[in-house]
C-alpha cells in the first residue's frame, strides 16, 4: 500500500532529493510535493509512433525500441569528440549501428540491455541518437512528451522523473472547486486534470487540462479579490459626498473645452461611486490624451464643493510636478487652494504645508507617497487619486486607507476590460476609450539611421511653421544621472548642429525642481521651440502647440513607453508626428521590430497593449502592479472566455455558504500567502 503524501511536505521527502537539488528546484517555484505536481509542461513534443529501423528514410526521425548486442568507443581526429558506436536490433529483428556523441559511459551497458532511442536515420548509414532511454517505459522519448519550464541545472528530462514520482500523489492535493461547479461546466476532478497534463494521450486532452486547472486558478484570484474587496467595505466607512455647491459647475463652467460623451459617462460613474459611504476603489483607465486627468480632477473637486480634502499621489516627484503645474491654474481660479508636496520641498515648507494640511486651510494636496508618511494628516481627506496606481507598492496603497477616503487609482497604460479584471480585479473599472474627437491619430513613421537627416529637416519645417517639437533622448543607462547627461550633451549638439536657428531646452528628472517648472513653463509659453527631454515627459506633459516628435534609438524602449512619449505630441488640433529613429531593422531582434511595427500601424492604445501582451507576455503584464502573480501557473491573460466565466461564478459564490467555498476561500489565502504584494 502506497504511503499517503501530504502535499505541502518539501520536496526533499521525496527520493533523490537533497538540499542542493532542493535548492535549485527553489529558483524554479518548486519548494513542495504540490509544486512539483503542479509545475505542468510548457510545451509538448509529438513522438507518438514507435516505429523500425528499417521504415526510416534518410533524415526521418522517430523513436525504436531495441536491444543492445555490443558497444565501443571510436575515436576521431578531433581531439574533444568521441563518438560511441552501438550495434542494435530492433523487434523486427533489423539491425542498425546507433550513434552517440561525447557519452562515453555507455559503453557501460551490458548486451542485452533494452533501449529505447530517439534521433534520425543519417544519410550514409547510422542511427544518430538525441535522447534514449535504458529499460525504456518510454517516458523521455514516446508519445507526447513534456517539456517543462526548466534551468541548466534542473534539465526538462530531470523534471520528467520528478514529476513521474510525484504523479500517483496528486489524488492527495485538495480540489477546491464545489461539486456543482463542476457539473455544470463539466469538468474533471482536479487530481484527473493534473494528470492528463503531464501526461496526455493527446493535444486535446491536454489543452481541456490546461483549461480546467486554469478556469480553477482564475477562479481562486476572483474570488480573492471579491472578497477582500468585500472585508474592506465591511471594514470602514468612507464620507458620502451630496452636495457640492456651486463649485462643480464653476469647474465645468472653467474648462476651455466641453467634456466628451465617455468624459461625462466616467464622471457618472465615479459621482454615483462618491454619494456612499461604501469607500469607493475604482480605475480610471483611458489611452492617451483621453482626457482622465480633468475626470479625475472632477473626483477631487466633488471633496472639496462638500467640505473635505483631495489628494493626488504620483509615483515620481517629476510626474507630481508636472501634476501640480497641471491642476494649480485652475484651482486657483477656482479659489482652492492647491500644495505641493514631495521630499524635495524643502523641510521648512513641507511642515508649513503639513500643518495646512491638518487645519484644513490646504483643500487639495499633490504630491508623492509623502502624501501617506506618518507626519502627515489631513483634516478631511475624503477622495485619494493615484495614479499611474501600479508603480505603488501594496503597503503604500494599504496607508491610503488609514483615513478611509474613496480612491480612484488612475493609469495610462490601458488594458482591455477582461484583463483588467484579473489584473486589478479587485477595483471597478471604468475606461475613456477614445480621446476628443477633434484630435486628428499621430502620424507615426519608423526611421532608420541613414535617414535621420531627413527627420530634422521635418521638425525644422514644424518649427518654421512656428510649432514646437519634442527630441527625446535614447536610453543609454540604468542611471537617472548618466541619462540626464546624455540629455544635456545632446541638446548642446543639436544646438550647435541641426537646430542651431532654433531655441532649445533641456528637461530631465536630475534638475531641481524649480528648474524643471521653468523650463516646462518657457515651453508653454513658447519661449522654447525645441525640448530635448528623457523619459520625464512620459506622461502629464500637456503642449497643444507641440506637432512632431523624434524619439531617437527607438528600440530601445518599451512599447508601451513609447505609446506615452508619443502621447505628448497631438494634443491640439493640427496633424501632429511622430518619428521613430532606429538602428537597421537586420540588426533589431524580432521584439523590437514587433514593438516598431505595432507603433507605425495603430495609436490605439488597447490594441497596443494587446501586442505588448503577445510580444512580452503575461508575466510581464501582470507584474507592473507589484504583485506575486507574476507566474499564472495555468491561466493565460489570453484566456477571455475563462477570465469571464471566473469572474461569473466568483460573483456567485462570494454570497454561498461557507461548506460551499471554504475549501477556494482556504486556496486563495494560500495563494495570497506565497505572494506577498499582490493586494
Amino acid at each position: 500500500m502506497r504511503t499517503r503524501v501530504e502535499p505541502d511536505l518539501s520536496v526533499e521527502t521525496l527520493s533523490g532529493v537533497g538540499p542542493k537539488v532542493a535548492e535549485r528546484l527553489g529558483r524554479l517555484g518548486i519548494r513542495t510535493v504540490r509544486d512539483l505536481g503542479e509545475h505542468v509542461p510548457r510545451a509538448y513534443l509529438d513522438w507518438e509512433q514507435v516505429g523500425s529501423f528499417g521504415d526510416l528514410s534518410a533524415g526521418e526521425e522517430a523513436t525504436v525500441r531495441c536491444t543492445l548486442e555490443r558497444i565501443r568507443v571510436r575515436p576521431t581526429r578531433r581531439r574533444n569528440l568521441k563518438l560511441v558506436e552501438g550495434v542494435v536490433v530492433d523487434a523486427a529483428g533489423v539491425r542498425e549501428t546507433a550513434i552517440w556523441f561525447n557519452q562515453a559511459y555507455l559503453t557501460k551497458l551490458e548486451p542485452g540491455t533494452e533501449l529505447l532511442l530517439h534521433g534520425t536515420r543519417e544519410l550514409g548509414g547510422g542511427f544518430r541518437v538525441a535522447r534514449h532511454e535504458v529499460g525504456g517505459t518510454g517516458l523521455h522519448t514516446i508519445g507526447l512528451v513534456p517539456e517543462y519550464p526548466a534551468a541548466e541545472d534542473v534539465p526538462s528530462y530531470r523534471l520528467r522523473g520528478l514529476v513521474d514520482a510525484v504523479l500517483p500523489r496528486v489524488r492527495f492535493f485538495p480540489d477546491p472547486l464545489p461539486a456543482r461547479l463542476r457539473h455544470e461546466e463539466g469538468l474533471p476532478l482536479r487530481a484527473d486534470a493534473l494528470f492528463a497534463a503531464h501526461r496526455p494521450r493527446d493535444r486535446a486532452e491536454a489543452k481541456a487540462a490546461r483549461e480546467r486547472l486554469a478556469l480553477e486558478e482564475l477562479l481562486t484570484l476572483q474570488l480573492g479579490f471579491l472578497e477582500r474587496r468585500r472585508a474592506l467595505e465591511e471594514a470602514s466607512s468612507a464620507v458620502a459626498l451630496g452636495d457640492d455647491g456651486d463649485l462643480i459647475p464653476r469647474y465645468r463652467k472653467a474648462l476651455p473645452f466641453t467634456l466628451t460623451e465617455e468624459q461625462e459617462k466616467a464622471i457618472g460613474e465615479i459621482r454615483q461611486d462618491l454619494a456612499d459611504t461604501r469607500p469607493m476603489q475604482r480605475l480610471l483607465q483611458g489611452d492617451v490624451g483621453s482626457g482622465k486627468t480633468v475626470v479625475a480632477l472632477y473626483a477631487l473637486l466633488c471633496a472639496v464643493g462638500s467640505g473635505h480634502q483631495g489628494a493626488l499621489m504620483a509615483p515620481t516627484e517629476t510626474l507630481a510636478e508636472q501634476h501640480f503645474l497641471t491642476v494649480e491654474g485652475i484651482c486657483n481660479d477656482l479659489g482652492v487652494r492647491c500644495e505641493l508636496l514631495t521630499s524635495s520641498v524643502p523641510a521648512a515648507q513641507r511642515r508649513a504645508v503639513r500643518d495646512r494640511l491638518a487645519s484644513g486651510e490646504t483643500d487639495l494636496a499633490v504630491g508623492t507617497h509623502a502624501l501617506i508618511q506618518e507626519e502627515v494628516e489631513f483634516r478631511s481627506l475624503a477622495v485619494a487619486v493615484v495614479d499611474e496606481q501600479h508603480r505603488f507598492g501594496v503597503e503604500q496603497r494599504r496607508a491610503l486607507g488609514k483615513t478611509t477616503p474613496h480612491v480612484l487609482h488612475m493609469t495610462a497604460t490601458p488594458i482591455p476590460r477582461t484583463l483588467a479584471q484579473t489584473v486589478y480585479g479587485d477595483l471597478d473599472v471604468t475606461e475613456i476609450a477614445r480621446p476628443p474627437a477633434d484630435r486628428k491619430p499621430v502620424v507615426t513613421r519608423w526611421v532608420g539611421h541613414e535617414r535621420s537627416s531627413e527627420a530634422y529637416t521635418r521638425l525644422r519645417r514644424h518649427l518654421e511653421e512656428g510649432r514646437q517639437a519634442y527630441v527625446v533622448c535614447p536610453l543609454v543607462s540604468e542611471s537617472e544621472a548618466v541619462e540626464a547627461r546624455a540629455a544635456e550633451q545632446e541638446a548642446e549638439r543639436l544646438r550647435a548642429a541641426e537646430l542651431r536657428a532654433f531655441r532649445v531646452g533641456c528637461l530631465h528628472g536630475k534638475l531641481p525642481t524649480a528648474e524643471r517648472r521653468e523650463v516646462m513653463d518657457a515651453f508653454k509659453r513658447r519661449e522654447l521651440d525645441v525640448l530635448v527631454a528623457t523619459t520625464v515627459i512620459e506622461v502629464g506633459v500637456d503642449v497643444p502647440n507641440a506637432t512632431i516628435m523624434i524619439v531617437q534609438e527607438a528600440d530601445r524602449f518599451g512599447l508601451a513607453q513609447l505609446h506615452q512619449l508619443r502621447g505628448r505630441v497631438g494634443r491640439g488640433t493640427e496633424q501632429s508626428y511622430c518619428l521613430l529613429v532606429s538602428r537597421p531593422k537586420e540588426e533589431l531582434t524580432d521584439e523590437a521590430v514587433g514593438r516598431l511595427e505595432a507603433l507605425v500601424e495603430t495609436s490605439d492604445g488597447f490594441r497596443l497593449a494587446e501586442v505588448d501582451l503577445e510580444l512580452r507576455g503575461e508575466g510581464q503584464l501582470l507584474g507592473t502592479r507589484q504583485s506575486g502573480y507574476t507566474d499564472l501557473k495555468f491561466a493565460r491573460l489570453r484566456d477571455r472566455d475563462l477570465i469571464a466565466r471566473a469572474r461569473r461564478w466568483a460573483e456567485a459564490l462570494v454570497d454561498a455558504e461557507d461548506s460551499v467555498c471554504e475549501p477556494l476561500r482556504r486556496e486563495a489565502e494560500r495563494l495570497d500567502e506565497n505572494n506577498r504584494g499582490f493586494a
